[in-house]
């Protein structure tokens, strides 16, 4: 059975036990506009929105039925990153943060999508990277409210 869904109950907004059932994505299927999701148990949902969003884990898709699905993310292969105080940390954010890199901040500790240059750059400034298998679930960063960051203006990175 297809349900349809064009509404998205932000984390936090709703009651997760209201949830019905729940659907596994990650994180380069998690900003649309319009797809086609199968749920846990099976069923079909078509996410039809008026405008392309950010799915974040623990959202609801509140179905016209009137069921909620909450939004799992999918754990996928990621690079966590420690340091050893605080300042290298800081100093590594800054360079990812450079290079526009989606990151999660958990506790002491940073979050990528694996990629050897910019691991080996991270260890260049003195962090360590572990790889992990887990859900990534980004900072929205500065543009998220709709607003994009186009690289065509005069100013240097």
């Amino acid at each position: 059975m297809k349900f349809h869904c064009d509404t998205v109950l932000p984390t936090a907004t709703w009651p997760a036990e209201a949830a019905t059932d729940s659907v596994l994505i990650d994180f380069d299927r998690r900003h649309r506009r319009r797809i086609l999701l199968t749920t846990e148990s099976g069923a079909e949902v078509l996410l039809d929105l008026p405008q392309a969003v950010r799915l974040r884990h623990g959202d609801g898709l509140k179905l016209t039925n009137g069921k909620i699905i909450r939004v799992v993310a999918r754990p996928e292969p990621l690079a966590e990153i420690h340091a050893h105080d605080d300042a290298t940390l800081v100093r590594i954010a800054w360079h990812l943060g450079n290079r526009h890199l989606p990151v999660q901040l958990i506790r002491d500790k940073i979050r990528i999508r694996t990629d050897h240059v910019i691991e080996e750059m991270v260890e260049g400034l003195g962090g360590h990277v572990d790889r992990i298998e887990a859900p990534f679930d980004p900072e929205a960063g500065a543009y998220a409210g709709g607003h994009h960051h186009h690289h065509d203006d005069d100013h240097e990175h």
